[in-house]
């Protein structure tokens, strides 16, 4: 049984985390300020007698005897970091520096959840680990974009200088149930306004692309990157190599939820990248021959039942507050 801390744990990506850390016999750690992790996303993990909640956030430092930690703390949606933008870089920064400084003192193995975003708006296509990224420094996205890309920069210097065993994955578009209906994200926004019967709002002309990957997916490649020779630090590409535009993307959801929804266009957000597709040769050859599994009208289905279960019981708590 490995000991094992996961910041963000009550995230969407961290909640996944830990419940597979957990199926596997782990005891886990779960460390959360709940600036965008909620409780209900972890909370049916409590019957686990090896699993502990902790609130605190990773801006300070934080003591513990583990063997893993797993860095996922940082809001990752565009409404919730550039909502207290000093505030996400201050978590990508000093987080990491918390961390690492924990990792070094125990010897532990540490892996950094880093972005796509650290491209920018890319002028590779698709995006090798090797491409230094087209980012805006001073940018409405900078927060977040630059924060991870610091964020990398301390973990190879530790590494370099201080011989922790690092391990970087880029995580790209990634979706699933336990997503906040309300974090601005483009599958969850799309399906709760088809579930709605809202307008579907799509930013440009809905050309630019993305690649989407299922939450079980993202999981497993973290999982065996964690487990790599020390040698391979990364940063490894953890991400679809199918692309889909905007357009493909609200269609395939308006035919799954059977929505009657309106298409509307709406200017594209400053900085907004034009397209984003992983090459993932990298975790190809070290990590087992990972590739994502779902395809994502099998995905989506799973989403758009637990946002159904969401908006349920969203509406059932409205009417006994209003009663």
């Amino acid at each position: 049984m490995k000991k094992i801390l996961v910041t963000g744990g009550a995230g969407f990506i961290g909640s996944h985390l830990c419940e597979r850390l957990l199926k596997e016999g782990n005891e886990v750690i779960c460390l959360d300020n709940y600036f965008t992790g909620r409780k209900q996303n972890i909370i049916h993990l409590s019957h686990y007698p090896y699993f502990e909640l902790v609130r605190h956030d990773i801006i300070s430092p934080y003591f513990i005897e583990v063997d893993e930690i797993y860095n996922l703390a940082c809001p990752a949606s565009p409404v919730h970091y550039q909502y207290n933008p000093i505030k996400t870089i201050k978590t990508s920064v000093m987080g990491a520096i918390n961390m690492l400084g924990l990792a070094k003192r125990l010897k532990a193995k540490i892996l950094q959840a880093s972005t796509s975003e650290i491209y920018g708006d890319p002028e590779i296509h698709p995006q090798p680990e090797g491409y230094w990224g087209n980012v805006n420094p001073i940018g409405p996205r900078s927060c977040y974009d630059e924060g991870k890309r610091c964020a990398e920069t301390l973990f190879m210097d530790y590494h370099n200088q201080n011989n922790v065993n690092i391990k970087i994955v880029r995580i790209f578009n990634t979706y699933g149930p336990n997503m906040n209906p309300g974090d601005g994200r483009v599958v969850s926004n799309f399906i709760v306004q088809a579930l709605k019967g809202e307008d579907i709002s799509i930013f440009g002309n809905g050309k630019q692309t993305r690649s989407f990957q299922y939450v079980d997916d993202l999981v497993e490649g973290m999982l065996r990157m964690m487990g790599t020779e020390n040698d391979f630090t990364g940063p490894v590409n953890l991400g679809n190599q199918n692309e889909f535009t905007m357009l493909q993307l609200a269609e395939t959801i308006l035919d799954l939820t059977n929505s009657s929804s309106k298409l509307i266009f709406k200017p594209l957000p400053q900085d907004d990248p034009k397209q984003r597709q992983p090459d993932i040769s990298l975790a190809k050859k070290y990590l087992n021959d990972w590739e994502p599994k779902v395809q994502l009208s099998e995905g989506l289905t799973k989403t758009i039942e637990y946002f159904e279960s969401e908006l349920k019981i969203g509406q059932k708590t409205k009417m006994i507050r209003n009663y």
